[in-house]
């Protein structure tokens, strides 16, 4: 789903036809408000990166309050209702960099206990700035998330304002860790550990948290893109690194959501 400012949604579509998705749309916000398209026709959901509503009242606030409280075509039927019942039906959503903020202010992650509320945020970077540069990620292999099976270390690119994710609640930081939900971490590039240090974490999260998934592990959010690095020659040492795979390592989230949907993995 796009519209209203994200900006990566080619990307994502292509990097979802290239994992092996048959059938992928770009749908803006305004289509499926219209009920032009529908979010129980598909199975995978991805919220794209951008600056929805230009980061109006912080970064997605404007776009998920349009979610919750907008209505489909002939006004009967919620956008947030719709969603919910996508989610009910053990369909997948991927959101990344904005769409992850999008789900944390939705409420959907990471959604303990079947809550509905807003109970964790995605703040200013600690540099103040902008960040776009790439990172290394350390991945929770004990982590339920569909998307990250397999993996064990990712480096994708960052980009963005607001990537800091904050949980106000120590009972709440505790449940997220003993439950293996922060699946992405920044790592250094040495020694591939979670830090906190700068720039290999370039927003300053506590404990170098770069993802959140929810407890069935079907929606993730993540700050890193992997649909920019789908290809060995997105890289920016491309042409220096000899030994690295035609694929970029973005493709395998992407590719695990494929083979889940197709039941390749239980």
């Amino acid at each position: 789903m796009a519209g209203n400012g994200t900006n990566c949604e080619r990307e994502t579509a292509f990097a979802c036809r290239l994992a092996g998705f048959d059938s992928v749309r770009i749908a803006p916000i305004w289509d499926v408000m219209a009920g032009d398209v529908r979010f129980g026709d598909f199975q995978l959901l991805c919220l794209p990166g951008g600056f929805m509503d230009g980061d109006d009242l912080g970064a997605a606030r404007a776009g998920a309050n349009r979610v919750r409280h907008a209505c489909i075509a002939d006004g009967e039927i919620r956008l947030w209702d719709e969603l919910r019942a996508f989610v009910d039906a053990g369909h997948l959503i991927l959101g990344i960099c904005n769409g992850f903020q999008l789900l944390v202010k939705l409420g959907l992650l990471p959604g303990l206990d079947g809550q509905q509320a807003q109970c964790v945020s995605l703040t200013h970077n600690a540099s103040g700035r902008f960040e776009n540069r790439w990172v290394h990620l350390s991945v929770d292999t004990k982590s339920p998330c569909v998307f990250t099976r397999g993996l064990n270390h990712l480096e994708l690119p960052v980009r963005h304002g607001e990537g800091k994710l904050m949980v106000p609640d120590a009972e709440l930081g505790q449940a997220l860790e003993d439950k293996h939900l922060l699946t992405l971490r920044y790592a250094g590039a040495e020694d591939g550990l979670p830090t906190e240090i700068y720039p290999a974490n370039p927003n300053g999260s506590p404990g170098g948290a770069a993802a959140l998934c929810d407890s069935s592990g079907r929606i993730f959010g993540l700050m890193p893109h992997p649909e920019a690095f789908v290809h060995r020659t997105h890289h920016p040492r491309w042409t220096r690194l000899s030994d690295l795979p035609e694929e970029g390592a973005g493709l395998a989230v992407f590719r695990n959501a494929r083979d889940f949907l197709q039941g390749d993995c239980v």
